[in-house]
Formats: C-alpha cells, structure tokens, sequence
C-alpha cells in the first residue's frame, strides 16, 4: 500500500540532502522507509546493535555509509545530529544522501534547529488517511484547494466511498496495524499496549523527569478535551499541577504527535500567542479507545461524537494537503461576539475557512459566522465538509464537500 507522503519524500530527497519523517509511533514511517530503493540501508536506533554500529563513533559511520543511508527513530541518538551535518557539510551539493525519522518532534527539532537547518526537509506524517485505508489515490479536491479551484469546479468531484466506509474509518481510526487486521479483539488489545508502552517506555526516556502518574491521568483526560477550547488554569486545576506544568504535559503530546494544538486565528499574529488554542486526539481511533466506544452506536450517542467528527475531519484535511507538499498553517477561529469556525487553512493558496458538520443537510442559519469571515475577509469561499451525498454550491461563496470526496 503507498502511502501518499511517498511522491513528496521522493521530491524532497531530489532537493536536500536529508529529508526528516517525523510522526507518532506505529504510523508506518519504517514501512514508508522499506519502499526506498534497494540500494539504501536501514538503520533502526532501537535495536541494540544498529544503535551501537552509529554510537560508537558517528562521524566515522557517516564517512563510512555517506549517501542512501535511512536512520530509524533517530531521536534516540542525539550526537548523530552533529555528525550529520559535518557529513552533510562535507558534500554540500549532493542530494538525496539521508533519511531520518523520529516519533518525538521536541527533540529532533531543536537537534534540527540546531545541527541541520537549511540541510533537512520535514515530512509530518500520520497513521492512514481515510483514502489512504482504502488504498485511493490523494483526492483531486486537495489539489483543487492548493491552486485556488473555482467553486463550480469543486461542486463536481464526486464522492469516492460510501457513508459505512467514512463511518467505519471514523469509528476505528486510522493505524496501519489494526487497521489492516480488521479485528476487534486485536484493535483493543493493540491499542492497549500501544498506550501502556508510549506512557511507560517511550516517554519515560526521552523525560525522566517526567510525573507518569499525572501524564497517564493526563491523556485520560485528553479524551474529554479534544476538540475544545483549551484553558491552562482549568487541567492544571484538575490534575493538581502548576499550569506551566499542564502547558508542559501538552506540550509533550503535541511533540509525540498523539495531539494536534490549533492555535486560534487572528489578523494580527502577535495576539494569536495570547488567545487559548484548540486542540484534539490525533486518531479517532485513540480517541473512542480511551472514552471506551466500542460500535457505531456508542458512538453516535456518546456527546463527544460532534467534537470527535470534527477532529478526524481536520486530521484528514491538514495531513491531506501536507502529504500533497502544499505549505500551510492550521487555525481555529472565535471571536469576541462567540462565533466559531472549525478550521482556517491560511497559506499559498490565500485564507480558507471550513466549518465541519457530521450532517447530510446543513442549516443555513448554522453558516452565518462562515458567511461573514468570508465576506469580511475577501476570501476566495468558504467550505463546509459533511455527510452530503454529493458536494453543492450551499451559495456562491459557500461549497459544501461530502468527507467521502477526500
């Protein structure tokens, strides 16, 4: 199965010399690294011997292994950064020599600031797509959206899966493993051992400080939180924390990629430091786990269904355009007066606001804080993602796009 970040790890291998997959564990990025041409070697950090073959002496490793050569979870080696870009220094007109990924992006990315800037191209990468779980190519609407389609050309593309599909990924999320083995005892005891080993293996080393009592309790509580405002003082209060720690705990999950932080969105840019951000669970799969949801019916009548659509809906749109190398930034939007958009997609392609409705019909008093950020803000339109059969002009600044089209 190709995963749809693999055209643009081969695009970017062409202009820089080492391209950085960073995302969270289990997500395939090893898999991504097998389908690499034979002649480049794997390196996994965490088989022992592979660690030692880099530990022992990295600038000798790198002279010896100079091009093609692919490090896996290359945050558990902090003085191959260095080495890297002495390597990469070396030969600086040699392209395509090094891929690196990592499942902890606070420390590959400060290793990256530090030791490889202007050297490596990043690649976020997440568990399958909802077209990538059923092995479809990229949707054409992500294309559209990236070079500024006309609505009429938008209300055109069809939908590509059915409701029981969209609801099916939706329900189980999107890791490759239990995904592919479509069982529900292995997706409950895999989920299980994943979240045992991310809070009692994974984060313990790369935080020994860290309260693993507190943070379990955390992403417990992380559960109820996604897809709300998030307010420091309210978890600290809850978790009996400083609220520079709780900012911390979040922090961290953002950084292991369980957790997407969407700050709120503002003209001025300065003040989007100041307003809370957003947030949610990466997966909905996680997601449903840990509020113990085990079929479609717990979930369409648990009160956190609204806010878990919403998030797959922005994870498969965010990563949709990311793996396309369209280059974005993610917002989420309130004013003063409370009107809410779901996601603002501001990048080359000039600001896109899109409001998410688990809904076939929308109602058209619902889009007014759509209509006018649209009107007030000269954007191009506005979209609404649905459950609709078939996308529609809702006006002639408003697209409604069914999630089965994505």
């Amino acid at each position: 199965m190709k995963r749809h970040a693999f055209p643009l790890l081969q695009e970017l291998l062409g202009l820089f010399p080492c391209v950085a997959l960073l995302g969270v564990r289990q997500c395939g990025k090893t898999t991504l690294l097998r389908e690499l041409p034979p002649d480049w070697r794997l390196f996994d950090m965490e088989k022992l011997a592979d660690h030692e073959a880099i530990a022992r002496d990295p600038d000798l490793f790198l002279r010896l292994n100079p091009n093609h050569v692919a490090i896996d979870e290359s945050q558990l080696l902090p003085t191959l950064f260095p080495a890297l870009r002495v390597a990469i220094d070396n030969d600086r007109e040699s392209r395509g020599r090094f891929v690196i990924t990592g499942s902890s992006s606070p420390e590959l990315l400060s290793a990256i600031s530090e030791s490889l800037a202007g050297r490596v191209a990043i690649i976020d990468m997440g568990p399958f797509s909802l077209a990538e779980a059923y092995e479809l190519p990229p949707s054409p609407v992500l294309a559209m959206l990236a070079g500024r389609a006309a609505a009429n050309d938008l209300a055109n593309v069809p939908a590509r899966l059915s409701l029981g599909q969209v609801t099916d990924y939706w329900l189980h999320g999107g890791y490759p493993e239990p995904w592919i083995k479509n069982s529900p005892r292995f997706r409950k005891l895999w989920l299980q051992n994943y979240l045992q080993t991310y809070l009692d293996r994974d984060l313990p080393r790369l935080f020994p400080g860290l309260d693993r009592q507190k943070f379990r309790l955390f992403v417990q509580m992380l559960a109820q939180l996604s897809g709300s405002i998030i307010n420091y003082s309210d978890v600290a209060r809850a978790l009996g924390v400083s609220q520079p720690t709780a900012r911390d705990y979040f922090h961290i999950a953002h950084g292991s990629f369980i957790w997407r932080h969407l700050p709120a969105y503002e003209k001025n840019a300065a003040k989007r430091v100041v307003k809370h951000p957003k947030g949610y669970l990466r997966d909905s799969g996680l997601l449903h786990f840990l509020l113990h949801l085990q079929d479609r019916d717990d979930l369409m009548a648990h009160p956190r269904m609204g806010a878990s659509w919403e998030g797959m809906v922005i994870e498969n749109l965010v990563r949709g355009l990311a793996a396309a190398g369209v280059d974005f930034n993610a917002f989420h939007y309130r004013s003063g007066g409370g009107a809410e958009i779901d996601l603002v997609l501001e990048g080359e392609f000039g600001l896109l606001p899109v409001e998410i409705k688990h809904t076939q019909h929308v109602d058209a008093r619902s889009l007014r804080a759509l209509r006018d950020f649209v009107a007030e803000r000269g954007c191009r339109y506005g979209i609404v993602i649905n459950n609709d059969e078939r996308p529609r002009l809702l006006d002639d600044k408003l697209i409604g796009i069914p999630l089965a089209a994505l």
